[in-house]
């Protein structure tokens, strides 16, 4: 099977919430009552960092950030992280250690709760385990991250974020060898057998970590699931 790598890069796209027929996402009326939460149960006082998956951008949280405005959020206290999908994981966790410590400087917090998806996953171990960021960060959520690699990214070689991406990469090494859940940071993954994009799926699990094993969900669907947003933003309130 040959196809041009640049077409291969928009089926990793966390951007491609267009693409209905990857969608999973439940009825309104359930998915309304599933998000929401009252507020007076819930902690949302810390700020949270969303991070894209692979050629993913800023656009692909729209629904999260909606989902956790309903459970107690301040649209002042949700940012996005944008990174070069094609450049190299280690210059994206460096720069997210930037955006973090940014964030905790305009909103005075002494911690920020990150939400990754996809490529994302790989961003945020990294930060977190190499660099040290698990002391600025109270919660880490990773939605059908590529933790462990995927094979999936042989279809996107040429680029440096794929050859990290893919199973047994020195990157995946790094991130993977001894604790994948240090410091105090309260650890939680999502992830399915129906992904269709990390492969194998169990790949975002980590040790140490509370994973969830969601029934049946895309890799894309994810980003407009608020069934499984509401639960991501209740852990990260916990």
């Amino acid at each position: 099977m040959r196809r041009s790598p640049r077409r291969l890069l928009g089926l990793l796209a966390s951007a491609a919430v267009a693409f209905s027929l990857f969608s999973a996402a439940p009825t309104a009326g359930a998915a309304e009552t599933a998000a929401a939460a009252p507020a007076s149960t819930l902690s949302t006082s810390t700020p949270v960092v969303f991070v894209h998956g692979y050629t993913g951008n800023a656009s692909n949280w729209v629904t999260a950030k909606s989902v956790f405005q309903l459970n107690g959020w301040s649209s002042s206290k949700l940012f996005t992280y944008d990174y070069n999908s094609y450049g190299n994981n280690i210059s994206n966790a460096q720069g997210l250690a930037t955006f973090v410590n940014n964030v905790k400087s305009q909103t005075g917090a002494s911690k920020v709760a990150i939400v990754n998806h996809s490529m994302g996953g790989l961003v945020s171990q990294y930060y977190l385990k190499v660099l040290g960021g698990n002391t600025s960060v109270s919660h880490l959520a990773s939605i059908a991250g590529a933790n462990h690699g995927t094979t999936y990214a042989s279809a996107c070689l040429i680029y440096t974020t794929c050859q990290q991406m893919y199973p047994g990469s020195s990157f995946i090494g790094q991130i993977t060898s001894g604790d994948e859940t240090p410091g105090d940071t309260k650890y939680a993954t999502w992830y399915s057998a129906c992904d269709g994009i990390i492969l194998p799926y169990t790949s975002t699990k980590l040790n140490g970590a509370t994973n969830n094993n969601v029934a049946c969900q895309t890799h894309i669907g994810y980003l407009t699931d608020t069934i499984t947003l509401g639960q991501i933003a209740r852990f990260v309130a916990s």
